[in-house]
């Protein structure tokens, strides 16, 4: 009997737990969609309303791909503001095309119902095992932990390496692995290997280096071919970078800061503002005490929360005297605007730093 095909839409590098958690709970064929690409943002741009924010036209698009590649089952796999909202009128773009597939959203209206979830898991593979599916759970949610941390360590030490792409090259090595473990102590252990193998790798980083925050709309800032590959344009000219959204934060951490947030910059903010953006505010403040050299704030198109604090976050870089920068990204996007203005940051950051 043939195994239906499942896949979902690219986010980073988060691809390699989302697979391994589904090969390993689900007798399916968990396919990877196609890598986001030029040709992915037309056809997502082509189906999307015109005033959606670009996230949705980037999954859209991936969609497409997938399906395309005879996908029966799209997991969407995201939440939080509007995202946990976008497969509903996913699906029915998709199907007014003629595709016929089963859509299952893991997270709706930014909620986690981990009851419908396994509901709907259990629609594609009837002997579904509850134990078994928590185990690997268990473990999924470990490997994006392990995985963060190494991110967090490479982007302080990926501008100063001595050999071109040694960080990246180990980085892909070490997911390769992580999808092989079968054990949480088997899973560990490769962390701790692969984090001593980060640290041997020669650099030659200065005391005093340039040092960056991101900040931003959580899509536009974890998956890289939205922001034109910025960490690796920031890495280029030597800085050491500093970002806090990823999936560890977002599951186990965000709420958290979001509270912090209202009680550290009241004199910015007096409510709870909408999905990222009292945290962005936070950060924003946390980048200036810490003395970052700059910060970048980036977001996607049509994005109403990060628009709304781009003055108060405008306030909060004026009042330290830190410089601070926007981006805007969407289809139309000019990669080449793009790498001047960073060039431009960098020569303002550089100058202020040896002055």
């Amino acid at each position: 009997m043939t195994k239906v095909r499942i896949s979902f839409p690219h986010i980073g590098n988060y691809y390699v737990p989302a697979k391994y958690l589904f090969t390993n709970i689900l007798d399916a064929d968990i396919m990877i969609a196609p890598f986001i690409t030029n040709k992915t943002i037309e056809l997502g741009n082509k189906y999307s309303p015109e005033f959606v924010c670009t996230p949705f036209k980037y999954t859209l698009g991936t969609m497409i791909e997938a399906l395309e590649n005879k996908t029966d089952i799209l997991v969407q796999l995201g939440g939080g503001c509007r995202y946990g909202y976008y497969s509903e009128l996913q699906e029915k773009i998709l199907k007014d095309l003629g595709y016929k597939f089963i859509l299952i959203n893991l997270i709706r209206a930014g909620k986690t119902d981990f009851k419908r979830i396994y509901k709907s898991l259990k629609r594609i593979d009837k002997k579904l095992s509850l134990f078994k599916s928590l185990y690997y759970l268990y473990i999924t949610i470990k490997m994006v932990k392990y995985m963060d941390k190494i991110d967090d360590y490479i982007r302080k030490n990926i501008g100063f390496e001595i050999e071109k792409n040694s960080f990246i090259n180990l980085q892909q090595e070490m997911l390769k692995k992580f999808g092989d473990v079968k054990t949480p102590v088997e899973l560990y252990l490769l962390y701790r290997k692969y984090f001593r193998k980060f640290k041997s790798l020669a650099t030659d980083k200065p005391k005093s280096s340039l040092k960056v925050g991101i900040i931003g709309e959580l899509y536009t800032v974890m998956e890289p071919f939205s922001n034109y590959n910025l960490e690796r344009e920031l890495a280029s000219f030597n800085i050491e970078i500093k970002r806090f959204t990823n999936v560890d934060y977002l599951l186990l951490n965000s709420r958290k800061i979001r509270k912090r947030a209202l009680r550290k910059t009241k004199d910015y903010m007096h409510y709870k503002m909408s999905a990222d953006a009292s945290s962005n505010i936070y950060w924003a403040k946390y980048l200036c005490l810490k003395k970052y050299d700059g910060i970048i704030h980036i977001k996607s198109s049509f994005c109403t929360p990060e628009i709304g604090i781009m003055p108060i976050i405008d306030k909060i870089a004026s009042d330290y005297n830190v410089p601070l920068i926007h981006f805007s990204f969407d289809a139309n996007t000019s990669e080449v605007g793009f790498k001047t203005r960073i060039e431009a940051f960098y020569d303002m950051i550089e100058m202020r730093k040896t002055q």
